[in-house]
């Protein structure tokens, strides 16, 4: 349905370079092994496409494999830059580069690294605009949304588009590690209202964290527990007559074991969390790994549609809101349920095999 050709994609002074796509290279997939090199391989990749004069070089990449390199590089770059952060662009959501990076990026990632897997597909509608719900864990990279995200694009055609925090695209640490409008080009909405109607408005097929950072944020010990979903898809879904999707995702909790959110600090530097956990000290050595999670097994189980009618209330808000407030706890009951049942048949089927 997105497949399209790479000329699509492509400024036209890279198009000659670009023609044939992507080319794995054996330095591409050591990176994809080595998890410092997750990140040279994200901007490798956007450089194929993209003219990126401000954009991380190869000695700089070099530096990213070392313990403390990061930081060499970091000055290095900055001092190339004329002391100056890289400049931002203004860019626009891509499809044929979100197909591109889907297929030569994230497909081996997805397979052979999360071993990721969607099930119950026979709850899977027809195309159509939808906001897609699913629990987020994790504290890391959101690889539970970009998964689901290829994954369903894999499976349907769709093209999907994450609602993401807004220091996805604006905060300085970002701004460094990948690059300008990347959040953007590969299809990702700012988590704002307006952002988000105007997806809606749009016919988009979104994909939404109901519990919004409070979902990553809640660490290790309420990793299966959801947390309070906000109202606002609701109401976007009842004024527009957006189905919801619901979808259950086990393994995600699993991306970050162990954490917990340092939230002073984390109010301090102004970040969406801010993880204490086993892994820190080699996140200090390796900045770069900002981007990678830990290996796990993702599990994706597709509920059914849920369609939400449309109510008058006389244009009485708090009646509006008091009715999106009811139907966003029964989803999250729904789907609270839905996980501890998924639980329980892990645990006996895991049981069953020690058993045997």
């Amino acid at each position: 349905m997105i497949h399209q050709n790479s000329e699509n994609l492509l400024n036209p002074q890279r198009e000659q370079a670009s023609s044939k796509g992507y080319q794995f290279s054996w330095f591409d997939w050591f990176c994809l092994w080595y998890p410092p090199g997750w990140l040279i391989l994200f901007n490798r990749h956007w450089q194929h496409y993209h003219t990126d004069p401000d954009g991380w070089n190869w000695l700089e990449y070099g530096l990213f494999l070392l313990p403390g390199g990061f930081y060499l590089a970091l000055l290095i770059r900055w001092l190339r830059l004329g002391c100056r952060s890289p400049r931002r662009e203004i860019e626009e959501f891509n499809p044929g580069y979100q197909h591109a990076f889907g297929e030569e990026v994230l497909a081996p990632i997805v397979k052979y690294y999360f071993r990721a897997e969607l099930q119950q597909v026979e709850n899977l509608p027809e195309t159509q605009p939808m906001i897609v719900v699913m629990n987020h864990a994790g504290m890391c990279f959101p690889w539970d949304f970009v998964t689901l995200s290829y994954l369903l694009s894999k499976a349907q055609g769709w093209v999907v588009q994450p609602l993401a925090g807004v220091s996805l695209f604006d905060h300085p640490w970002v701004i460094w590690w990948l690059p300008p409008g990347w959040a953007k080009v590969l299809g990702g909405v700012r988590a704002e209202l307006k952002d988000f109607d105007a997806a809606i408005q749009q016919g988009t097929i979104l994909l939404y964290a109901p519990e919004g950072l409070r979902g990553p944020r809640k660490g290790w010990r309420r990793r299966y527990q959801l947390e309070r979903f906000d109202l606002s898809f609701i109401q976007l879904s009842q004024r527009y007559q957006a189905p919801i999707l619901p979808v259950i995702c086990l393994g995600n909790e699993n991306l970050h074991s162990w954490a917990v959110n340092f939230k002073k600090l984390q109010r301090l530097l102004k970040l969406p969390f801010l993880p204490l956990s086993p892994l820190m000290l080699v996140f200090i050595l390796f900045p770069s790994m900002g981007i990678w999670a830990m290996k796990s097994h993702l599990r994706y189980f597709i509920q059914p549609l849920e369609r939400l009618s449309l109510i008058s209330t006389d244009n009485d808000s708090s009646k509006e809101r008091s009715s999106a407030y009811k139907h966003a706890q029964e989803l999250r009951e729904k789907m609270q349920n839905q996980i501890r049942r998924y639980l329980t048949t892990k645990n006996s089927a895991g049981a069953s095999a020690l058993e045997s």
